[in-house]
């Protein structure tokens, strides 16, 4: 018995000595601290980046779809014409303009509304579009024929689904920072669209005048990139200041 209790006593003097040094199960005091959260920013400070894309040169004459490898295509098609070069009076639509450098470490509220990619009349509506990481967009068939909506991206997965309904709808989103992501339907060929991802609210489409607006940014300097799908990309710098509007404009040569 006397035997016993030494041994029980020695036990709890060789526990207390391990708490003492540390040994015990809790190590958070070793876990390396976290990083603070960036800053959210502040609208009160916003200011904001508008333009134009323009067109050196003659718009190229926008190409006709042979539409009618599908009779439902061939007959109910409203416009036939290809969404590549789109504009007038020299300036360029269909031109994806979004904040490319400048916005690192600070942070966003993500994105609630859904966007929407339609077929109608055997097109993709719009032909360019931008949405946020995590975002969710719709895919809608509005057309009473077989569509596949099949994206190629690079740094998101790739998916390629059919819908042989009218009516017809599904939701997707995309988890990196992607421009641009490529749609195509594979039974229309002549059907394709672009979908701008990022990681932040700051990009504009512009229509057929070529404008375009990216308000609410934070101060800052920047580098603002235009991507068109048959020219490629040009960069401006820009330094937005608080309630003042910065203007860049972009100047693309035709083909």
């Amino acid at each position: 018995m006397q035997q016993r209790n030494l041994w029980t006593v020695f036990s709890m003097l060789v526990l207390a000595s391990a708490v003492a040094c540390g040994g015990g199960s809790d190590s958070s005091s070793d876990a390396p601290a976290a990083a603070p959260a960036a800053p959210a920013f502040d609208p009160a400070t916003a200011g904001n980046v508008s333009g134009m894309v323009m067109l050196n040169g003659e718009l190229p004459a926008a190409e006709d779809l042979m539409m009618n490898s599908d009779p439902v295509c061939a007959m109910s098609a409203t416009d036939t014409q290809s969404g590549t070069f789109v504009g007038s009076d020299g300036h360029l639509g269909n031109v994806f303009v979004y904040v490319k450098e400048g916005l690192e470490g600070q942070r966003f509220p993500a994105a609630t509304g859904t966007v929407e990619l339609n077929q109608q009349g055997c097109r993709y509506t719009p032909h360019v579009m931008g949405i946020q990481v995590g975002q969710t967009f719709e895919i809608v068939n509005s057309d009473p024929t077989l569509h596949n909506i099949h994206a190629t991206p690079a740094a998101n997965d790739e998916f390629n689904m059919g819908q042989p309904i009218q009516g017809m709808r599904f939701e997707r989103t995309f988890d990196s920072v992607e421009v641009m992501v490529p749609f195509k339907c594979d039974v229309h060929g002549w059907m394709n669209a672009y979908i701008g991802v990022l990681d932040h609210p700051y990009f504009a489409v512009t229509a057929a005048d070529g404008m375009f607006d990216i308000s609410t940014l934070p101060p800052g300097d920047y580098v603002i990139e235009a991507w068109h799908e048959a020219l490629g990309t040009q960069t401006q710098n820009v330094s937005v200041a608080t309630g003042q509007t910065a203007e860049v404009s972009f100047s693309f040569t035709a083909p």
